[in-house]
This record gives C-alpha cells, sequence and structure tokens, in this order.
C-alpha cells in the first residue's frame, strides 16, 4: 500500500535521490510551481493524477515509499548502488557466495 504523499515525504524522496525541485519536475511531469507551492505546506494539494506521476517518477528512480505501518510513512532507497567511501558496488543480499568472499 502506498502512503499518501505529504510534502514532507516529497522532500525526503528528493533529498535521496539528490534531486531538486526541476528535476522532480521534469521526471514526473508535474510543475515546479505546483511541488513547489506543495512542498510549502501552504494549502496546494496534488491530485491524485500529479501524486501518482510523482510516485512513479520517484520509484524509477529507487525510492521505497513506506506505508503507515505503526512506525509512520516514510521513504528509503531500494539499494545502494555504491559503498560509502569505495569505488566497489556492493552486492544484493542474493548475489553473496563463496567466490565473492574476501
Amino acid at each position: 500500500m502506498t502512503p499518501r504523499l505529504s510534502p514532507r515525504l516529497l522532500r525526503a524522496a528528493r533529498a535521496l535521490v539528490g534531486w531538486q525541485l526541476d528535476d522532480a519536475a521534469r521526471e514526473s511531469g508535474v510543475s515546479v510551481a505546483l511541488l513547489e507551492a506543495f512542498e510549502s505546506e501552504a494549502g496546494a494539494a496534488l491530485s491524485p493524477r500529479s501524486a501518482g506521476k510523482v510516485f512513479a517518477a520517484f520509484e524509477l528512480a529507487g525510492v521505497v515509499f513506506i506505508a503507515e505501518n505503526g512506525g509512520g510513512a516514510g521513504v528509503r532507497l531500494r539499494r545502494p548502488e555504491t559503498s560509502i567511501g569505495s569505488d566497489e558496488a556492493t552486492l544484493a543480499l542474493e548475489e553473496l557466495n563463496a567466490s565473492n568472499d574476501e
């Protein structure tokens, strides 16, 4: 179940993928002005269609929206692409085996 998109979730999702408002607008097809008004919590609302476009853009970028499950709604990245401080790619759990042990 996808959570209701809130200004905080949108800001958190943008922070995770390093997008500015114009990046989010370009990738989702929703105007910068609308996203800016929505994030400002000034009462601007996104239509279900616009919210769906925003969710889809961030999901394509690797963001997972976490529904409220007693701990609150949130966002996380689907899978890290590289280790912090390393040029070496990380391995997914299912890719771990004896041949790549160090």
